[in-house]
């Protein structure tokens, strides 16, 4: 069979390497679009329960809300750990489910499992937290300002640049930290109470029905339907104080009688800053295939018209955390050993061949191998990152090695039939088939050991499997996309440009010194065996 193949190459060769061309060129291009990360994601699917208990200590909380909601989760299909923490006035649970389990069925088996939990009346029906995972978090947007205060800040985070973002598919989440949260505070005057017989209780009710807008039906007139509705919603601390809380004789008691309204800060659970002044930080987190470098690009260019549309003072500072900054040096990195490995290569092959052209064809395998592998890497759904990136350049030296045999045998064959008599000389295509297949059968055996000894990777349980499978699968990859190379195109260039190169009479000047040195410590190891 690889005989057809060599045969077929060698008669088609124009063929094949215009193909090999157009790999080269649209696989670059396809490559250009793949998401590009430090590692692989290394998370686990899992699903975020939220439950918020009002009101409610950590002792309640974790009796009366988490330990119920993880007895229903315990033993779902596929879930793999339970991790929760439960805090004064809210449960948090996270439902870890095996690698490979897809994130929307994960999320449907949580839903159905919480769904039939009965939970005291005070607190909130379970809601799941976003699709995101534990390498989510890209950057750190932070507001500040010297004359916006606090309570401003952080209702322009929340209202305007929050939202704004969550519109930029790819992201997940966008949780704000710092600042003071606004909102209508009453301070009753207990006092006032005791005076008109008001319960606390009856204050909170009134105040609870008195910011909406309830709908009244619907009039009709000439054939026309009108919507009728009470417009109730308070929109100042003044709308709030007018609520009536009851009437008595007809005179209604409102809240402003018994308390104080005004606007103010929610109490602190926590606060931010930014270079030592206080701030009002958000925290994106971004979907789990999503591209982090075009979605970071993207969140710049929407800050940038963003921020002449704020208030005045109102800065916009993203020089803090970046995920895409890690991953450019890292991919540099990486990609800078990749290049410098082939370099090498190169001066390698160009001392020891002798020849430009037999240095040109051997080395065509190092592009044509790592743009087949990065290919194989986004057929399976793979990321560029470092891990990929490092299997390729520890790969590097062995991609040209099947090229290097076929290459080396060719040079060979050709300098052997140039010193035979004109007449004896046989057509440069058989020198060349001969050639090639006499070394495809260690060619192929060599590729195959190689991969074998990389076949473990890939059984690799857990997190140790998730980090080293991209390397091996690159590495394996590149190795057989060489070893199509050398039966493939290597054949065709041989027989395209060797035949009219000019072939030396003796080999390179450093093999002939090498083998100066070689050949008595080989006769001396034959005659000690």
């Amino acid at each position: 069979m690889l005989n057809r193949i060599i045969d077929f190459s060698l008669r088609h060769r124009t063929l094949v390497l215009a193909t090999a061309g157009a790999i080269l060129v649209f696989g670059s291009l396809w490559i250009g679009r793949m998401p590009v990360d430090v590692f692989p994601d290394l998370s686990a699917p899992f699903v975020t329960v939220i439950t918020e208990a009002q009101g409610m200590a950590p002792e309640e909380v974790e009796l009366q809300v988490t330990f119920p909601l993880e007895s229903a989760l315990n033993g779902g299909p596929g879930v793999r750990r339970l991790r929760s923490v439960s805090a004064a006035g809210i449960s948090v649970i996270w439902v870890e489910f095996d690698y490979g389990e897809e994130v929307y069925r994960a999320r449907q088996i949580v839903a159905e499992r919480v769904q039939g939990i009965t939970l005291p009346e005070q607190v909130d029906a379970p809601a799941l937290g976003p699709i995101s995972s534990i390498m989510g978090e890209i950057t750190f947007i932070a507001l500040t300002s010297e004359s916006v205060d606090s309570l401003e800040l952080r209702l322009v985070a929340e209202t305007v640049v929050r939202r704004a973002l969550l519109a930029i598919p790819g992201i997940s989440q966008v949780v704000p930290i710092g600042g003071d949260v606004r909102e209508f505070q009453a301070e009753v005057d207990p006092a006032a109470l005791a005076l008109h017989g008001v319960t606390l209780e009856e204050v909170a009710d009134a105040l609870r029905q008195a910011s909406r807008n309830p709908a009244a039906g619907f009039h009709v007139d000439s054939g026309q339907e009108y919507l009728v509705r009470g417009l109730g919603r308070a929109r100042s601390p003044e709308d709030l104080g007018a609520a009536v809380i009851r009437v008595r004789n007809g005179v209604p008691l409102m809240v402003r009688d018994v308390a104080q309204v005004g606007l103010g800060a929610e109490p602190k659970r926590g606060t931010a800053a930014y270079g030592a002044r206080p701030a009002v930080i958000l925290s994106v987190q971004k979907q789990p295939d999503a591209n982090t470098l075009d979605l970071t690009r993207e969140i710049d260019l929407l800050l940038d018209e963003l921020a002449p549309t704020l208030p005045a003072g109102v800065v916009i500072e993203t020089e803090n955390f970046r995920q895409a900054d890690f991953i450019e040096v890292a991919v540099r990195n990486v990609a800078t050993a990749l290049g410098e490995g082939g370099i090498l290569v190169v001066v390698i092959l160009l001392l020891f061949l002798g020849n430009l052209r037999t240095t040109f064809i051997s080395v065509v395998a190092i592009p044509l191998s790592v743009v087949a592998g990065l290919l194989v890497i986004a057929l399976v759904g793979g990321s560029l990152n470092t891990m990929t990136l490092g299997g390729l350049t520890i790969a590097v030296g062995a991609l040209v090695d099947d090229a290097i045999i076929g290459v080396e045998n060719v040079f060979r064959r050709l300098r052997l039939e140039r010193s035979l008599p004109a007449a004896a000389r046989r057509p440069p295509r058989e020198v060349v088939f001969q050639a090639s297949s006499e070394v495809r059968g260690a060619i192929l055996f060599a590729t195959v050991i190689i991969i074998l000894v990389f076949l473990p990777l890939f059984f690799l349980p857990g997190l140790e499997g998730r980090l080293l499978r991209p390397l091996g699968l690159a590495y394996v990859a590149g190795l057989a996309a060489s070893f199509l190379v050398s039966v493939t195109v290597t054949p065709a260039l041989c027989l395209l440009i060797l035949p009219s190169a000019r072939i030396p009479d003796q080999e390179p000047a450093l093999l002939r010194w090498l083998k100066r040195i070689y050949r008595p410590v080989l006769d001396w190891a034959l005659g000690h065996r």
